[in-house]
């Protein structure tokens, strides 16, 4: 492979001498760009072991002029796994190909390199790693995406289905994802006719998502949809958790939401389950559509950039979960439908959106000019609802007479504007008046801003739980006190 390299850079040699001929009657118009023979270049190649690949792309001059491309680099300025040799130019991160000329209704050949060690650590070599390679022409900036795969995974369907629809399905049967290497969803993935298990320990990596990060803007993929026929069961322990996330793992990264599409449960009765699940950087978490039922237990949905969990007119019942950093509502119920939380914790601190949103009713035309509604049956019970609005919690009671009924049994909740149309809030919606308003000064968690949300010390959550017949442990497999338990998914250990 290095010998065949080696031979790219002579013939680009040449390609340097046969330049050197032309007249330096360069086009210099700012309207000039350039053409390419690809806009991504992606290197077929899944890596087992230490290797490399090469592939070429063509830049042509669409123009009868000379023109003179005054920049070529790589976007990484240190870490790039890419080389590139062009017009007998070779560089690196951080180096430049300078001034190199095209005739008229000619092109260039661009020769690029990776190498890959599959054994670096995930935030060397992820699974997918994908790096712009920069044009300047007379003052105009093009680039060509290079898409290149680093860790040896379950491509799912294949790592050619970027950008596509793709279907999973077994004839009403039964498909395990038990292989122990990592599962990489690549595209837009349907699942249907199929009953997908997802043993304890799955990792899980989704390419996609509409993300801008170091100046680049990256696939809209990344969506999970399960059809009216499917039905989705991921069964992690406490031990060894089911984990869904993005195939973007730099560091970096590590915080930016949106990074794919999320997990969408279609119309359909089927019941599906996530137990210890951690569902992170997605657009939206988990949305769950009309008719379709959800047991999720002991999971975690963070830094969302739209809502965590969203059920539209559908059933959900939600025990022990951690909702939290989200860009929409941490949970958001529309269109009616029958809910049940238990010791759930939902915050949402430093986001305009709340943490709970209850709907009845949805538009029924594109401008908003009547709605559907739906009956809403929805009840929390040691949950906590907090963050940094006045009101964490907002009723939408905008069909009549579809009655919006929510009840609420020792839980915290923080609001205030809402007392203004529910002035009766804390003797009609909370149980036995057992709502407590949530007060900023009190401490509640170890550390939000750090994403850790066990239970202070002296926690304002602790001992005002009542117990729950069939939940006796916490998110972390903790017993739950058996007279006074605490508020929340975890239990303090104080």
């Amino acid at each position: 492979m290095k010998n065949i390299f080696y031979l790219f850079i002579l013939l680009g040699s040449c390609c340097i001498y046969l330049s050197s001929c032309q007249e330096d009657n360069f086009n210099t118009s700012s309207n000039i760009t350039l053409d390419f023979s690809t806009d991504t270049l992606r290197f077929d190649t899944v890596f087992t072991e230490l290797g490399s690949a090469t592939r070429i792309i063509k830049a042509y001059n669409p123009n009868n002029n000379p023109i003179q491309i005054s920049e070529v680099f790589l976007e990484e300025t240190v870490s790039s796994k890419f080389r590139i040799n062009v017009d007998g130019y070779t560089i690196g991160a951080g180096e430049k190909a300078i001034d190199i000329p095209i005739a008229g209704k000619d092109s260039v050949y661009i020769f690029i390199e990776v190498t890959i060690d599959p054994d670096d650590p995930l935030s060397i070599s992820p699974f997918v790693l994908y790096e712009n390679l920069i044009f300047k022409t007379n003052g105009n900036t093009q680039s060509v995406v290079l898409e290149a795969f680093g860790q040896n995974a379950n491509y799912i369907p294949s790592q050619f289905s970027n950008g596509t629809l793709n279907l999973l399905t077994c004839d009403l049967g039964t498909i395990t994802w038990d292989d122990p290497k990592p599962y990489v969803i690549y595209g837009v993935l349907f699942v249907d006719s199929c009953e997908l298990v997802i043993p304890e320990g799955t990792q899980i990596y989704v390419h996609g998502g509409l993300v801008n990060a170091g100046g680049g803007i990256f696939y809209n993929d990344g969506i999970w949809f399960f059809l009216d026929q499917a039905t989705l069961k991921m069964e992690g322990t406490a031990e060894n958790p089911i984990v869904v996330q993005g195939d973007r793992l730099e560091e970096s990264f590590q915080e930016i939401s949106g990074q794919w599409g999320g997990i969408r449960l279609g119309t359909g009765n089927n019941t599906h389950l996530i137990e210890h699940t951690i569902i992170k950087n997605s657009i939206i978490g988990v949305r769950v559509d009309s008719a379709a039922n959800l047991d999720i237990r002991s999971s975690q949905i963070r830094n969302t950039s739209n809502s965590g969990l969203l059920g539209v007119h559908a059933n959900i019942n939600a025990s022990n979960c951690l909702i939290v950093d989200n860009g929409g509502n941490s949970v958001q119920l529309e269109f009616g439908g029958e809910y049940e939380f238990n010791y759930c914790t939902m915050v949402n601190f430093g986001s305009d959106q709340s943490s709970l949103k209850l709907s009845n009713a949805i538009c029924a035309e594109i401008l908003c000019g009547g709605c559907l509604g739906n009956d809403m049956n929805a009840s929390f019970t040691n949950c906590i609802i907090a963050g940094s609005r006045n009101d964490e919690i907002i009723f939408s009671e905008d069909c009549m007479p579809n009655p919006l009924n929510a009840s609420f049994q020792n839980c915290i909740v923080r609001v205030n504007e809402l007392l203004e149309d529910y002035p009766n809030f804390f003797s009609e919606n909370c149980i036995t008046s057992s709502c407590f308003q949530y007060d900023s000064s009190e401490p509640l968690f170890e550390d939000s801003f750090d994403g850790d949300y066990h239970l202070d010390s002296l926690s304002f959550a602790t001992e005002k739980a009542i117990p729950v017949f069939g939940i006796s442990v916490d998110l972390d497999d903790f017993p739950r006190d058996g007279l006074n338990p605490d508020l929340g998914c975890y239990e303090s250990t104080y």
